[in-house]
């Protein structure tokens, strides 16, 4: 399964780019605000990815983080999502706005959406309520089941001592970790964390 990559943004179109890894070019359907994220021709760039295979078809997603990831992988779980529809939502919401538009039961919110009706938007809302609450919105669930005493969820309780919100420190963390990798130390985390959360 591939999970990452990190390669030179080779060409994009309106919802998929190529990502040139050692002279191999993958071709990797995203969302429009993942597309925005990747820059510009012959930057470097990293997506998460989720392989997908079907009987005639098989394709490659690509996110501009890890939280993108999860809420597809949620998305496709509700019945009558598919990917096209699952990037469609993605493309019109951040995770953030997704993730306030379930935990509230905003249906009108999802329903922005191309292609997503008012039915199928309720679906969304009522089946993944509970779900939203119980993930970060930018955390992709990584900072959620991060051991107590790991790096990560000590630089998460730094932040919050600091006077910010429980779930700001968790995106700020999460961005930290997505920015300097899973090995960073607790003082680079808490030093990047602060920076994300600021801004």
């Amino acid at each position: 399964m591939i999970a990452r990559l990190t390669g030179t943004l080779d060409d994009f179109g309106p919802d998929w780019a190529v990502i040139d890894v050692s002279g191999v070019g993958y071709l990797v359907h995203c969302s429009a605000k993942t597309l925005d994220a990747l820059g510009v021709r012959g930057d470097r760039v990293t997506v998460h990815t989720e392989l997908q295979v079907s009987e005639n078809d098989m394709r490659l997603i690509g996110f501009a983080s890890g939280a993108e990831r999860e809420w597809f992988r949620l998305l496709t779980g509700v019945q009558g999502v598919g990917s096209k529809m699952a990037l469609a939502v993605l493309s019109a919401l951040s995770t953030d706005e997704l993730a306030r538009a379930c935990g509230a039961g905003d249906a009108a919110m999802v329903a922005r959406a191309q292609g997503v009706g008012p039915k199928l938007a309720s679906r969304i809302v009522n089946e993944l309520k509970d779900k939203a609450g119980a993930m970060p919105a930018a955390a992709g669930g990584m900072i959620a089941a991060a051991p107590a005493g790991s790096a990560s969820s000590d630089a998460v309780s730094a932040l919050q001592n600091l006077g910010f919100k429980p779930q700001v420190a968790t995106m700020a963390v999460a961005r930290a970790i997505e920015e300097l990798g899973e090995d960073a130390g607790l003082d680079a985390l808490i030093r990047v964390g602060l920076k994300r959360a600021a801004g």
